[in-house]
């Protein structure tokens, strides 16, 4: 499994000039996004349409941006609504990305992806993991879904939408306003305007979102055992030294909610999606390890009674629920 780098450090630095070769390759980056968004807009490429309603949640931004947790409290609420929502998915990094699949919460997250495993298991909706969109959708709907949720996605117009939701990191937002490679933006910033809804991930914390955004904050739950047993309220952490581990899109997003939780950590960043070994985890001390849910995904085949997974679910104002279910 492939696993992303670290962005530049001037992705997130407006103060800081991206190297001319990144400008100049962004100049051509954004004509090819351009003229690939008015030929769907003009009619030349066709959106091809599934037959029940599609919520595309993504970003414009190239990483994480706090996805997952929307996804799995999205799924939630349709299915309190008396849908029967299915989740597709590209499912980044997994083996034989070629190979369409249905992910089960015991898949195994080297063939079907760590993101579409998370999903399977927190939410026991139908998943399908395929580089194809349209096609994941269209197995979703033969299988008796009767709304798609696409996990990622905004950029895949062969898909018709029904609703797109966008998602900003609050801490990160859109970085220095740039096309790729000359910054995170995989569009033009004014894309965003066409987004149905702005989803502001603030995390645990109490950031003021802007106009025309709805604030998700992220409310973690007690660490959970990968060994199994009684979970552990995470407050029973604070005053103790722990590592941290961290392989997501913003790894601080996680080290700073275990900080505010009191809990003093030893943090341990791996890029995004990383495939996690034994001697990753040698870090020289037994203290307990705390780690994200995708990461715990790929560690329970080597765990041990000192590796705990701190879930997190996202909640957002009762009016965007109602608003967002309208459309739906």
């Amino acid at each position: 499994m492939s696993a992303r780098r670290a962005p530049p450090s001037w992705w997130y630095d407006a103060g800081r000039a991206p190297p001319l070769t990144a400008r100049m390759l962004a100049a051509v980056y954004g004509a090819a996004v351009r003229l690939r968004l008015a030929a769907y807009r003009k009619g030349w490429l066709k959106a091809q349409r599934v037959g029940v309603p599609v919520v595309v949640v993504g970003n414009l931004v190239a990483g994480g941006s706090g996805k997952t947790p929307l996804v799995v409290a999205l799924v939630e609420r349709l299915r309190a609504a008396g849908r029967k929502p299915g989740v597709a998915t590209r499912g980044y990094g997994r083996d034989d990305a070629d190979t369409p699949l249905w992910v089960e919460a015991r898949s195994d997250p080297a063939l079907a992806g760590d993101e579409p495993v998370l999903l399977a298991r927190r939410t026991g909706a139908r998943v399908r993991a395929d580089r194809d969109r349209v096609a994941a959708a269209r197995a979703l709907v033969e299988a008796g879904c009767d709304v798609v949720v696409c996990d990622d996605g905004l950029q895949h117009y062969r898909l018709a939408r029904d609703v797109e939701i966008e998602v900003v990191d609050a801490r990160r937002g859109h970085g220095n306003g740039r096309l790729l490679p000359a910054g995170p933006l995989r569009e033009p910033l004014e894309r965003a305007a066409a987004c149905d809804f702005h989803v502001l991930n603030d995390g645990g914390g109490d950031v003021e979102p802007a106009f025309g955004q709805w604030r998700m904050q992220l409310r973690t739950g007690d660490a959970l055992p990968l060994l199994g047993g009684r979970p552990v309220p995470l407050q029973a952490f604070a005053g103790r030294r722990v590592h941290a581990v961290a392989g997501i899109g913003d790894p601080e997003r996680f080290f700073a909610t275990l900080r505010a939780a009191g809990i003093a950590i030893v943090p341990h960043a791996f890029p995004d999606h990383h495939r996690y070994a034994p001697e990753d985890f040698d870090f020289g001390s037994d203290l307990p390890v705390l780690m994200t849910e995708k990461d715990a995904v790929k560690c329970a085949a080597f765990a041990g009674d000192r590796h705990y997974l701190v879930p997190v679910r996202g909640e957002l104002p009762e009016a965007f629920w109602i608003a967002l279910l309208d459309r739906v």
